[in-house]
């Protein structure tokens, strides 16, 4: 098998043309010199966490954020790299496929011929297996031919998502001091880019002068903070589900007499769920992070979706399309209760036909009211991370066997006088992770393989390449890097002073934001998309002419220029340095020191732990004035 990585591939038609599509740059990546900005020293995004991750990382965290800049920008203190020796650069797909990945490489190959025709790129075969065994592929121009602007991660594979254990460290470092490597780049998600924090961290405490850089790619969407407002692959993983879910949309408007129950990939998030609503307007959806917040059990959910299907029938519509991301079964509190129970007599090695039999009394009693095949699919081993098997359970079958239930249980007692209840189930997860990229896809993927070259002439490890102003055009896209150590939180156990720390720090998946704009923009619409059938069909990807730049809703209506908002805080600070300098009168001196007070009490006030580690009561008054549906 390993023979096929790298092989030509016979193209479509449509697949020639898009391998011909060569992605745009923005200014501050074009011409052959490196010009960079460092910023102040970074911190952790929960004060409360720092102490905790400067011990777990010595060596890698406090480091500055790094901007890149064009060659005409006026920045007195940027350094300018113009010598370029010839490296030696390893890249390993370590995530799931993510439409985008290939373009990554492809941008990183660019990088090296513009700067450093001489350097050579070596791509791991098989993920990070391949990396431990030294299976290598050299990536040239003719390799990657067939490979541009497409799908998948079939150029070098991928098999395990983790460089975790002490062994797979040590053979990942063995393997990048084996073959002279300069720099590692890893291309993954919130696991990944963990790991890679932590190889970092090892390369740089024994001394190993190979530097770690992340790449953001993951088609979940939940590698977002501060400094990444998206990652490869959702834009293209949205629009390609968007269609699919129009069009049963439009089956179902059609036909007027089947509910679709429709199971989005995304784990635990329910990013891809709350995109594909807003770009294709089904009747409901139920996102995991409402569920969890407010504490809806399976029957509280059950129940939702029945009075909504109720409240069409009165308007005698008997069809409907439900989303549910995948990630819901873990969100619902007493069924994620029985998933610990069973994870944890599974880890004893406890037979799945003796489980049942050894779990507590509330566990078994829901474990014996759940449908066989459900039950079947909760006893499957959990994943590396120890959450369940989520694009196995058919949460889809369970909510509209529960659904069925109920609606028969009401015709039968008179409470509900419609028609018979049908429903249609699927589960959308494979079918948009192999598409061709959207074009911004495309764009945002080359560019960040562009960065990763800066990043490494820069000499800095334990980056990630970042890219902000995403919502707008490629010109105005800012290119830098932040520490990925930046970006780790640490799970904690209670809140204030009293919370426990529990495990190590890593990058954890990013949920919606319940107080966000793109939630409030749900919220707005939910009553007109159950009930008035405001069904849009956004049509097939697109890569040229109208739609070909739309990029996605939840990307437009944020406002996240948390990068752009550092950089003009700092031009303020700048210019109080040079208003208030000694000779200045004293009512100025005085204004600045009264300004600055207040200024500092705040924040010091926002940014204690206490204040870190208060939960926020505002989510619940927006659940409860947001319908469930």
């Amino acid at each position: 098998m390993d023979s096929d990585f790298g092989a030509a591939r016979e193209l479509s038609d449509l697949q020639k043309l898009r391998s011909q599509y060569h992605p745009q740059l923005p200014p501050c990546l074009q011409g052959t010199t490196v010009r960079v900005e460092f910023g102040d020293a970074t911190t952790a995004p929960d004060l409360a966490d720092a102490h905790t991750i400067s011990r777990f990382f010595p060596h890698t965290y406090g480091q500055p954020l790094a901007h890149f800049l064009r060659a005409t920008a006026k920045v007195p203190n940027a350094q300018v790299i113009t010598e370029h020796p010839a490296v030696r650069v390893g890249v390993v797909f370590c995530g799931r496929q993510s439409p985008g990945g290939h373009n990554v490489i492809w941008g990183l190959l660019d990088a090296l011929k513009v700067h450093i025709p001489k350097s050579t790129l070596l791509g791991f075969l098989g993920g990070s297996e391949g990396l431990s065994a030294q299976k290598t592929l050299e990536i040239t121009d003719d390799i990657l031919a067939t490979y541009k602007n497409q799908g998948g991660y079939d150029l070098l594979g991928r098999t395990k998502d983790q460089i975790r254990t002490t062994e797979q460290v040590t053979a990942a470092l063995n393997a990048c001091t084996d073959l002279k490597l300069d720099a590692l780049v890893i291309i993954g998600g919130v696991t990944s880019n963990t790991d890679a924090a932590q190889l970092a961290e090892t390369f740089a405490e024994r001394k190993c002068p190979t530097k770690v850089v992340g790449i953001p790619v993951t088609l979940n969407g939940d590698l977002k903070n501060q400094f990444v407002e998206s990652n490869v692959g959702f834009d293209t993983i949205c629009k390609v589900n968007s269609q699919l879910i129009s069009n049963v949309c439009t089956d179902a408007l059609s036909a007027e007499k089947y509910y679709y129950f429709i199971r989005l990939m995304g784990r635990k998030a329910s990013h891809v769920a709350l995109e594909c609503t807003l770009q294709s307007h089904p009747n409901m959806v139920i996102l995991a992070e409402e569920v969890a917040a407010s504490k809806l059990t399976l029957f509280d959910i059950t129940k939702q979706i029945c009075d909504a299907v109720q409240a069409r029938a009165e308007q005698d519509k008997y069809h409907g399309v439900i989303l549910l991301p995948e990630g819901l079964i873990e969100s619902i509190p007493e069924v994620y209760a029985l998933l610990q129970e069973i994870h944890r007599l599974l880890r004893k090695r406890v037979s799945a036909d003796n489980i049942s039999a050894q779990l507590s009394p509330w566990s078994s009693a829901l474990f014996e009211f759940l449908p066989p095949f459900i039950k079947k699919q909760l006893l499957l081993h959990p994943e590396s991370d120890d959450s369940a098997q989520l694009s196995q359970i058919e949460t889809e079958k369970l909510l509209a066997h529960l659904v069925e239930a109920e609606m028969n249980k009401r015709l039968k007692e008179g409470t509900y006088k419609g028609k018979k209840f049908n429903a249609i189930c699927h589960f959308f997860g494979y079918q948009a992770r192999g598409s061709l990229p959207s074009k911004f896809d495309c764009d945002y993927a080359y560019v960040l393989g562009h960065i990763s070259y800066h990043i490494i002439a820069a000499g800095l490890n334990g980056y990630m390449a970042t890219v902000n102003n995403l919502k707008n055009h490629v010109n105005k896209w800012r290119c830098g890097a932040a520490p990925i150590t930046a970006m780790l939180t640490v799970k904690r156990y209670g809140h204030g002073n009293g919370a426990l720390t529990i495990g190590k720090p890593a990058l954890h998946p990013a949920t919606v934001d319940l107080k966000g704009r793109a939630y409030e923009l749900l919220g707005q619409n939910a009553t007109k998309f159950l009930m008035d059938d405001l069904y849009r069909n956004p049509g097939p990807l697109q890569f040229d002419g109208p739609g070909a730049d739309a990029k996605a809703v939840t990307l437009c209506v944020e406002d996240q220029d948390y990068m752009g908002r550092i950089k003009k805080l700092q031009e303020y600070l700048d210019k109080v340095r040079s208003i208030v300098k000694p000779g200045c009168s004293q009512d100025v001196l005085k204004a600045a020191l009264s300004a600055m007070s207040s200024v500092t009490d705040i924040l010091s006030v926002m940014s204690s732990p206490m204040s870190a580690n208060t939960p926020s009561k505002s989510v619940f008054p927006v659940l409860a004035a947001t319908p469930h549906f």
